[in-house]
């Protein structure tokens, strides 16, 4: 008969109880990133057209003279800037949404970002 615990279920099991919440946190992100279909960013290649799914961590929105908007999406595996030029504002994207954005990704050293892309809400914070 089949047994649901093994080897890998007990080294699971101690990873949960000695990882830390950011780490848990970043495991939570990246499985929800593979279930959707999505590129884990740490992946994604300059020049590449990608399709990246996770939290915003974090909304800019620059000085007056400046019109774009910029949100930091990560995804457990790293984080992508999203820039959305010509706007000052994009409607139900806050820090805690999760959302799907699809884009050409530029890679510079180890940033990221997406100009410009298509998105897609998938849940946004209570």
């Amino acid at each position: 008969m089949g047994s649901t615990s093994g080897p890998g279920t007990l080294a699971r099991w101690m990873r949960r109880l000695t990882a830390s919440n950011d780490q848990l946190l970043a495991d939570e992100r990246q499985l929800a990133a593979e279930k959707a279909g999505a590129t884990p960013v740490q992946q994604c290649q300059d020049r590449a057209l990608v399709s990246v799914s996770g939290t915003i961590t974090a909304l800019t929105v620059p000085p007056k003279d400046v019109v774009r908007v910029e949100a930091d999406l990560d995804d457990g595996s790293g984080q992508v800037k999203l820039i959305w030029m010509g706007r000052r504002e994009i409607r139900g994207i806050t820090a805690g949404t999760a959302l799907r954005a699809t884009g050409r990704m530029s890679c510079c050293g180890t940033s990221r970002v997406i100009y410009n892309p298509s998105y897609e809400i998938i849940n946004t914070p209570n």
